[in-house]
Formats: structure tokens, sequence, C-alpha cells
């Protein structure tokens, strides 16, 4: 199904208010962290304005783009927002955004940004002017000074423990897991603040930085305890489970599986499928190894692994899916971003998260909606804006009233 060209949510889906209805925010962001963050949010049901200034923030073109040279990674993160294209050099233009939080009702009065180096967008600068303002910073240390998820990466030490076993040079992924977990951080922030105020009136400063979240999730799960407490120096291991067993199996036809065994129960059963029983109860009466426990499992890996390497290298990949299937064991096969959407979406498309939509500049694409779902429904999938598509709309419906004429505004250059 194609959705309509709406660009905003409405607040309603299935005929039920979304969670978030009549809460607004105003964000001044860009990259992934700060509108990730606001599209959450736009998600379900909340009314966010992204400001741009004049001709977008940096990453308004940033890759990958579509054959039009229109950015999917801008269409992606800023889906159901409205934007809002001002000139944030001028006087004028700056103390219009000013205006913008304060007019926004009790509900809003909510400022999400990234921006560095804009006084007139701090906490201090505004709060002044906007009582019961809610602003949230997103940073890149804790003195303000800048990262991007690359250095933070870098920095916490994730690149010396990924990559092939025996690798010497560190590893970026490419997943820019921090600033996504930075953007939902965000996100929950703003709804902490939120029924904080409600409860007491009283607004909220918060800063999230893109390095506190790293190295907090370091700790978190144990990498930082490990070191200090255990002295263990962690080393690469290839796409073997860390503690456990799990790793991934190339079959006859050139497939490729991934294969998780966590419990007892997915040792089993991996065991009855594989019809390896018997050698690997050799193997541990050998070694005099207990491999009900992730500990000898772990220990052993690579001998284990070759056993089952073995088995799936006989086998077709329809076959080694065939005998996984119904199981308990966690297992996928192998994809590309390319063939997830094959033959029209094949992988994907019976997953109500993904609907088609007509974005401008892109043409009809599978776009996903919120993951969160909604009891049995899902939040509508709503397009990304066009770069300044409500500047005329939102000036007039939220500053209308303190004397604000869009007309005239965009004929002088201060929105567009």
């Amino acid at each position: 199904m194609t959705t309509t060209p709406s660009t905003t949510a409405t607040g309603v889906s299935d005929g039920e208010e979304l969670p978030l209805a009549g809460l607004r925010v105003v964000e001044v962001s860009t990259f992934v962290a700060a509108p990730l963050g606001g599209m959450t949010l736009a998600q379900l049901g909340a009314e966010v304005v992204r400001v741009d200034p004049l001709g977008g923030a940096p990453d308004h073109a940033r890759w990958p783009l579509a054959p039009s040279g229109t950015s999917l990674y801008w269409a992606g993160l800023n889906k159901g927002k409205k934007s809002l294209q001002v000139d944030l050099r001028s006087d004028e233009g700056r103390r219009l955004v000013t205006d913008l939080v304060a007019s926004s009702g009790e509900d809003g009065r909510i400022v999400l940004t990234n921006a560095v180096g804009r006084r007139f967008l701090t906490y201090e600068a505004l709060a002044e002017q906007v009582p019961g303002l809610v602003h949230v910073q997103v940073d890149g240390h804790h003195d303000g000074t800048p990262a991007v998820d690359y250095t933070v990466n870098a920095g916490v030490g994730f690149p010396s423990v990924t990559g092939p076993q025996g690798h010497a040079d560190p590893v970026n992924h490419v997943l820019p897991a921090w600033d996504i977990a930075c953007g939902l951080y965000a996100a929950t922030s703003i709804l902490a603040a939120d029924r904080h105020r409600r409860r007491t009136g009283r607004g909220r400063r918060m800063r999230i930085a893109l390095h506190d979240v790293a190295l907090a999730m370091a700790g978190n799960l144990g990498f930082l305890a490990e070191a200090q407490v255990g002295g263990v120096e962690r080393r690469r291991m290839g796409n073997y489970l860390y503690g456990g067993f799990a790793r991934d199996f190339t079959t006859r036809d050139g497939g490729r599986v991934m294969i998780v065994a966590l419990t007892a129960r997915h040792w089993q059963d991996l065991l009855r499928v594989s019809e390896l029983g018997g050698p690997v109860k050799a193997l541990e009466d050998g070694v005099g190894a207990d491999f009900s426990t992730e500990d000898d499992r772990f220990a052993y890996r690579e001998v284990l692994a070759g056993l089952f390497a073995k088995w799936i290298a006989d086998l077709d990949l329809v076959d080694v899916e065939s005998r996984l299937e119904g199981t308990s064991l966690l297992w996928s096969r192998y994809r590309t971003f390319t063939d997830l959407v094959a033959d029209g979406g094949v992988a994907i498309r019976d997953n109500p998260l993904i609907d088609v939509v007509d974005q401008p500049g892109v043409g009809e694409h599978f776009v996903p909606a919120s993951p969160i779902a909604l009891g049995a429904s899902r939040t509508p999938v709503v397009r990304a804006p066009v770069l300044g598509e409500h500047s005329a709309s939102v000036v007039g419906e939220w500053l209308g009233d303190a004397g604000y004429d869009p007309s005239e505004l965009q004929r002088r250059g201060v929105i567009a």
C-alpha cells in the first residue's frame, strides 16, 4: 500500500489518538542523534518542527543519495516532521525561533538541539523568555567539545575488539550505534522532563553527550569492569559470540547462516538437528568438558565449530534452513540490503512496520513506521518534508497572533 502524500502526523491511528498528540517540539538539529530523537517523538504523534538555516543544515545533502541527488539519509531521519527554513544569521530570524518556542503552548516549549555556537538557542538565553522551558542539548563530550560516532567509538575501545581474529588494525563498524542510542535517550529525556513539568510546573535543562552514551554502555555491558577488575584484555574473535557458542557457517552452495546457541535447550536442538551428538559427546569426554555450560562451549568453540561447519558445508542453504526451522535455535541467513528489497521486498513486505511512501525527489520506496507497536496497530507512516515546506504554515499557525506575516517574511528572505 502506498501512503497518502501527507507530510505531518495527524495524531490519530485507526481512530485512536496517538500517545503524544498535542505535544509540540522545536528541533534545531543536524546529522543523526537529535533528528532521530525528534522523529521518534513525531512518529508517536508529537508535532515536531525541524528548524533549518537557509539552504539546509550540513546533513541536507548527506549520502546516501537518490539518483536525483535527494538525500535518502535526510528523508529517512525526518519523517513526520514539519520543516521551517529560517535565516538564523539574522536577528529577526533568531527572534522568530525564540518566539516560536514561546508560542508553542504549555504542552510545547520544548527544544531539542545539537547546535553549537548559537547562543540564542542555549537554555540560559531561552529560559529568560520562555517560562517552563524543557531544553535538551545533545553534545559530543561532557565538556561540550565536539565528537561524532566514529571518534567516540574509537575513543571508547570497540574497534579494538571488532573484526577478524588476528587482525592488527582497528575496525570501525558502519552502524552509528552511539548516535542511535543518544537519539533515543534524547526522546526519553524529553518525555521525562515533560512529565516533571506537568507535575511541578517547572521546566528542565537536560544534556546528553554522545561520548557519555558510549561510555555508559561500555560500563553497563561489563567491558570496563572486565578490564579493570578481571584484568582481561579482550581480543578479536571474528563472528564468534563472546562467552557462548555462536558463529557464521557457509553452506555447500555458498549461502551463509548465523547460528546462536545461548541456552541448554538451544544446544540440545543443535545437536539433534545436526546428528552430531555422538562426536560432540566423545569430544566432551575426551577433554573433560561439560558442553551443557556456556563456559565450556566457549572455551572449545573452535573445535566445536569445526564439527558443525563440516555438517553445514555438506548441505545447501535451503536444506539448512529447513532443518533449523521449528527448532528453538536462534539463527538467520545472511542478507544484504539489496536482498531485503529484491523481488518487491519479499523478505520484508509482510512486516507491518514497512509501508511504501512516495517521497519527493526519491519516488516510491519502502519506509518504516515507528518500531513501537500500539497494541495491534502501527503508527501511521508519514513521509519527510521537503526543506522549508511548512515555513509559511508554521509561522502563520504558531505566530500569526504575534503579528508575524509569513508572506512578508518570505519576501524579505527571513523564511524560505
